[in-house]
């Protein structure tokens, strides 16, 4: 880790260790932690959703979602956080992905570290990128958002219907989410 304090942990292994911590109790309540920043940890979140520690990919599953579970975003950096500690991380794109969807009356999102999230007012499907390349987006929670992969972009592609103004569009959550631009 770079710039660590003396309150700061080692290596992943502590934030390891808070997280399973926290994990017991329901969803962390990283919104409610401001512990003192403690420097960054060599750790990215590539595009497609891999996390990677000292250049390696983080194979263990169950490991990216303790992670995940304190992940906090504030302004554009990403940091994981526990009550006593904060170190930042990279997240080249977002920090999760999309990579399923239930398509019925609403939709309903499951990311790669296994959240589940119903789009609506309060986790809303996003279009950015051009229209020759569009990148949609789901919001997970609190600033953090999901890319959708393109299987799944092109399921909600396929049920989206014409909107009033021409543009094809879905509805889920009393919402309506254009997905054009």
């Amino acid at each position: 880790m770079v710039g660590k304090t003396d309150n700061a942990v080692s290596d992943a292994a502590g934030l390891v260790a808070a997280a399973e911590r926290a994990s017991k109790k329901g969803p962390a309540p990283v919104h409610l932690w401001n512990p003192p920043f403690c420097g960054d940890l060599d750790m990215e979140i590539r595009a497609d959703g891999t996390w990677f520690y000292q250049g390696t990919p983080i194979g263990r599953h169950r490991m990216v979602q303790l992670f995940a579970s304190i992940l906090k975003r504030e302004g554009d950096a990403y940091f994981l956080v526990t009550p006593v500690e904060k170190v930042g991380i990279r997240v080249v794109d977002a920090p999760f992905v999309a990579v399923d969807a239930d398509i019925g009356r609403d939709i309903t999102f499951t990311t790669n570290v296994g959240d589940s999230v119903t789009a609506g007012p309060d986790h809303t499907i996003e279009m950015r990128g051009t229209a020759d390349e569009p990148r949609p987006y789901i919001h997970v929670r609190r600033g953090l958002w999901a890319l959708i992969d393109r299987k799944t972009f092109y399921r909600l592609a396929d049920a989206a219907t014409p909107g009033t103004d021409g543009r094809m569009e879905l509805h889920s959550g009393g919402t309506v989410f254009p997905l054009e631009h």
